[in-house]
């Protein structure tokens, strides 16, 4: 019996659908933390004091956490992939259009995540031990965010391009742990709450249903 084939990407009518419900739920999380909802707010601390106090007593998995979320699923590691993918669009397959598109949605979902940060403006957790440290504003996590755009946008590639269903596999596996990984190392550094990487997830999300609905519209790719 043939292989039967990986769940194919979201069509036109159920990509609209995913991105409206991404949004609702993206949009109904911004509001709780902006307005401090006391149960969400709750919830992080309780997160926040116990996996903190699991990373100071467990320095080895800490150490780990920190080279994985520092060097494997940095950001700028992820947008260096990102550029990897474009340059072979460009170079061995001859897809402009793609090529840009992929840059663009990259730089856009770098931008709306940058700016989310300034509005919201939320303060990240503070530890009188700190087990790691980060700057600028926690709400949404850019780890998580970028990941998820980043990862989002690879696999959706691989499909339209026509990968063998392994590469897939492989391809969705490393996807799944890297977007799941990054988010669980934020928490346990104690930098983010867990809301933080929730929302980063949800507009990660978001931006990968925008992104794919905008290159059906403008490139007439109705079959990918």
């Amino acid at each position: 019996m043939p292989t039967p084939p990986l769940a194919s990407p979201p069509r036109p009518r159920a990509a609209v659908t995913l991105a409206w419900l991404l949004g609702v739920c993206s949009t109904l999380l911004l509001l709780l933390v902006v307005t401090g909802w006391r149960p969400l707010v709750a919830l992080d601390e309780e997160v926040a004091r116990s996996t903190h106090r699991w990373a100071v007593e467990e320095p080895g998995v800490t150490r780990a956490c920190r080279i994985l979320t520092d060097w494997v699923w940095d950001p700028w590691a992820m947008r260096l992939l990102c550029g990897g993918a474009v340059v072979w669009l460009v170079v061995w397959r001859g897809d402009r259009w793609t090529a840009g598109w992929l840059a663009a949605a990259c730089a856009l979902g770098t931008l709306a995540q940058q700016g989310l940060k300034s509005l919201v403006g939320r303060d990240r957790p503070d530890w009188p031990d700190p087990v790691d440290r980060a700057d600028y504003a926690a709400f949404p996590s850019g780890h998580a965010m970028t990941a998820a755009f980043v990862c989002g946008l690879l696999l959706w590639l691989l499909h339209r391009c026509g990968a063998p269903p392994a590469v897939r596999r492989a391809g969705l596996t490393v996807a799944v742990l890297s977007v799941a990984g990054v988010g669980l190392t934020r928490v346990w550094l104690g930098v983010h709450w867990a809301t933080d990487v929730v929302g980063g997830w949800l507009l990660g999300g978001l931006t990968v249903a925008l992104a794919v609905l905008a290159h059906r519209r403008w490139h007439g790719d109705r079959s990918a």
